[in-house]
């Protein structure tokens, strides 16, 4: 996938959120730390806004209360009325729709990275949902070139039967960050290294273009599901085969 030569208007206004997923704890820990602390997410001119999107969740140490979360930013989710016997992350979605867009307006946040942790062996993966975002494309090339040799995939879901409503879909420029393996509900010292300097390089990328800094057309690997295959099952439905010995927890 190649991008063109970049020229936008200046990012003004980021936000990291963090705990979408309640049992997904290297987001839920760097925001945190970082709402102790921002110092090292701070950069000038940018506004930088670490955010627990489901608080609820990260204190039981669940995916979520009532329904996904990264499931229900869709523009009727977000345009019921407020009523306490919606779901609570039907609620939680409009709140932060309210904080950080509208969704689909001028005044929606520029760029959202959204902090997930998987239990595959993913490394460090940046999720695109456009493959025509030139500017995440030149962000991404920039992020696999600084992290190198630490491998970094790029997963395009831009495909309709792929793609949900997620958190970030309220910004301008939806960033998903994947970092694995890790088992829910732990952390993990090399996967938070991992995601924290993911974060570095890409705040790093948007200081250099507010700065004018030319970035030439480049060119990135992408990965897309092609089909999804199930695990044989028996007549009850019920799985009845797992990955063999030399399979598991390769990449």
């Amino acid at each position: 996938m190649t991008s063109c030569h970049v020229a936008e208007e200046p990012i003004k206004k980021v936000a990291i959120f963090g705990g979408t997923h309640g049992n997904e704890l290297t987001g839920v820990f760097l925001v945190k730390h970082w709402l102790e602390n921002g110092a090292e997410i701070q950069r000038t001119g940018l506004e930088v806004k670490p955010f627990i999107t489901n608080p609820r969740a990260v204190k039981k140490c669940t995916r979520y209360i009532d329904c996904d979360l990264n499931r229900v930013f869709d523009l009727e989710n977000l345009g019921k009325k407020m009523s306490e016997d919606l779901p609570y992350e039907v609620r939680r979605a409009q709140e932060i729709n309210h904080l950080f867009g509208p969704k689909d307006s001028e005044d929606s946040y520029d760029i959202i990275f959204d902090l997930h942790n998987t239990t595959s062996k993913m490394g460090c993966t940046l999720i695109l949902e456009d493959s025509r975002n030139d500017f995440l494309i030149q962000m991404f090339h920039y992020i696999k070139a600084s992290l190198a040799p630490l491998p970094c995939y790029v997963y395009l879901i831009e495909h309709p039967s792929l793609k949900y409503a997620t958190s970030r879909s309220i910004a301008k420029h939806p960033v998903g960050i994947e970092v694995g393996p890790q088992s829910q509900g732990v952390l993990r010292a090399d996967i938070l290294d991992q995601m924290r300097k993911m974060i570095k390089h890409a705040l790093d990328f948007i200081h250099y273009f507010n700065k004018g800094k030319e970035f030439p057309p480049c060119a990135i690997e992408v990965y897309k599901i092609m089909e999804k295959v199930d695990y044989p099952r028996n007549e009850r439905g019920e799985i009845a085969a797992i990955i063999h010995p030399n399979l598991q927890m390769k990449p």
